[in-house]
């Protein structure tokens, strides 16, 4: 991307810029390559006008949470990356009365430091988030999960920007969530709203407990790791399959490619080592899915975003 036309772009508008970003280093992978531009907008103006430039001008443009569920490719990615981390993004509010108790919480907000937020407050409806590592809006935009609860079961509005850079909100009942998806068709979103309740906070802290001593037994979270790589795929009855149980019951666990493994604790993990390259984990992702697909003729789908040059690799 020409520095000229980057200026052409970005030159009147409150941003920060970074040529050349190593976004890679950005995500919990810790590996990948980099980014055209990373841009930090000061502003939820300068964000609108952004989004509606690379728009008009076909400029591929991409969001930055907190790269907790993001492979980025060695090759890097085109275009502009967006990251919400200003101040004026990651800000929240709560608002509690005798009637209702709301939380108020921009895009760009650390989900992990909210539910501590709540639990102290001794305020319910974002407890089953502990241990997940999320933005706000990255949360929503995959109603993220687990056994305990989503991020929707709490959710009263949300915010976003259109590719024209309006704002549009919708309620809960305007959109549909499922299974690590959301109906919202818009790129970017900007805020949201969850409804809160009353409990005593020992009670909350407990259940936090009681959550991360599950992760702990299950999952290797000590290592780098991008959380669950696959999406636990549907069986012919309509119910869903755990991924980890597939690719452990194959003998996957394990299974190494370069610096990329199979976690030997849950086999939906893939972990990292220092010298692991974000092609070892492309390559084993691969070698996952043939083997599952192989052996039970079911075919797993990515959960883990990958970003790439490639438009192959790019899921």
């Amino acid at each position: 991307m020409p520095r000229s036309f980057r200026s052409t772009l970005l030159g009147d508008l409150e941003v920060d810029i970074n040529h050349d970003a190593q976004i890679g280093a950005m995500t919990y992978f810790a590996i990948g390559g980099s980014a055209d531009l990373l841009v930090r907008p000061r502003s939820a103006d300068a964000l609108s006008v952004l989004l509606r430039r690379c728009y008009d001008d076909k400029i591929p443009c991409k969001i930055l949470g907190k790269g907790a569920n993001l492979l980025i490719d060695d090759s890097g990615v085109d275009g502009i990356v967006i990251s919400l981390d200003n101040p004026c993004f990651t800000s929240t509010r709560f608002d509690c009365d005798d009637n209702a108790k709301a939380l108020h919480a921009m895009a760009g907000a650390d989900l992990a430091k909210l539910v501590m937020d709540t639990v102290r407050l001794g305020l319910d409806g974002l407890v089953a988030m502990a241990g997940i590592p999320a933005s706000i809006g990255g949360a929503i935009r995959m109603n993220a999960g687990g056994v305990y609860g989503c991020i929707s079961d709490s959710l009263s509005t949300v915010t976003c920007l259109t590719y024209a850079g309006g704002l549009v909100t919708y309620n809960k009942e305007d959109l549909v969530f499922g299974y690590r998806t959301c109906s919202i068709a818009e790129p970017l979103i900007l805020s949201a709203t969850f409804n809160l309740q009353e409990c005593d906070p020992e009670v909350l802290r407990t259940k936090v407990k009681e959550i991360f001593s599950w992760k702990k037994e299950r999952q290797p979270l000590a290592d780098a790791s991008a959380g669950c790589i696959f999406k636990n795929p549907m069986s012919e009855k309509g119910e869903r399959i755990s991924a980890g149980k597939l690719i452990d019951d194959i003998g996957l666990k394990g299974k190494t490619i370069g610096g990329a493994s199979v976690s030997t604790q849950h086999a939906n993990f893939i972990t990292t080592t220092s010298d692991a390259t974000a092609n070892d984990v492309i390559q084993l992702i691969r070698e996952i899915k043939k083997q599952v697909f192989d052996r039970t003729t079911l075919i797993l789908q990515e959960e883990v975003v990958i970003w790439s040059r490639d438009p192959e690799i790019q899921r």
